[in-house]
């Protein structure tokens, strides 16, 4: 097992070793796809990292709170984690905090009403582009250019078109790698990570992402009253944004998984 990383900052140094001197007073929370579990060509495929419930099952036996923060509903987390759903303590906040599991329970409010029209008009959108795939997500919809021959430019010409979905339907449109997702207004990992701080009452705060959709929680987590620590979990395709932001960077899900062993 490698040694710990040393953190980019004086204060980030400060808060990673207050991290692991006090687990009890200290709430790691990770991101799924990209942070946990490789990007892959299909969501659905998207299996956790061999590893990784045993490094959260490490983590909670050496008295660190724990947190998933995904765009993923719940029950994506807990097919796809492979284990995770036995890790004490964890609590999983799926579609960016609008689903909370804790203790095996499930909460979640009624879809918002414009996400079964905007499902309707992502499909016959993405049906006049090769390789592109729409991905129903419960609380939301996501259109996919991964696979597209040109997912760049196919990513680009969606972007209005599905703006325009979302416009007419009281929805976002959030943009990741390669992925745009109408989504309910005020959906984002900033919110999440804010409750999960004033609910736990932690002091130190360990955070890991990969993508455009984790920078609301770097930006919450700078703005909060707890000292923290910003992991990126780097890969060629990680905005330059959130890997400048970070205090530790890491080679993609392998390496979080490693900081995580060396953590517990």
């Amino acid at each position: 097992m490698s040694e710990l990383p040393t953190p980019a900052t004086p204060e980030a140094r400060s808060a990673f070793a207050a991290a692991v001197a006090e687990p009890s007073r200290t709430l790691v929370a990770l991101d799924f796809d990209g942070t946990l579990a490789p990007i892959v060509s299909r969501p659905e495929d998207a299996v956790a990292s061999p590893g990784a419930a045993d490094a959260l099952a490490g983590l909670a036996a050496a008295g660190f709170r724990l947190a998933v923060i995904t765009g993923r509903p719940v029950a994506d987390v807990l097919r796809l984690g492979r284990g995770f759903a036995d890790v004490p303590g964890l609590v999983i906040y799926g579609h960016y905090g609008l689903e909370q599991w804790a203790d095996g329970e499930l909460t979640a409010p009624q879809v918002h009403p414009g996400v079964a029209p905007a499902k309707a008009a992502a499909g016959e959108l993405a049906r006049a582009y090769e390789g592109v795939d729409v991905e129903d997500k419960v609380h939301s919809v996501a259109l996919h250019t991964r696979n597209a021959p040109d997912p760049g430019a196919a990513f680009t010409d969606l972007r209005p078109r599905a703006r325009q979905i979302g416009a007419d339907n009281d929805l976002e449109v959030v943009p990741g790698r390669f992925v745009l997702e109408l989504r309910p207004p005020g959906m984002d990992k900033g919110g999440a990570l804010r409750r999960l701080v004033a609910e736990s009452g932690v002091q130190v705060v360990v955070f890991a992402g990969d993508d455009l959709g984790d920078l609301p929680a770097v930006r919450a987590l700078r703005e909060l009253d707890v000292a923290g620590v910003v992991v990126c979990s780097d890969s060629p395709e990680t905005p330059d944004e959130l890997r400048q932001a970070a205090d530790i960077v890491v080679d993609g899900p392998e390496g979080v998984i490693e900081l995580l062993q060396s953590m517990a």
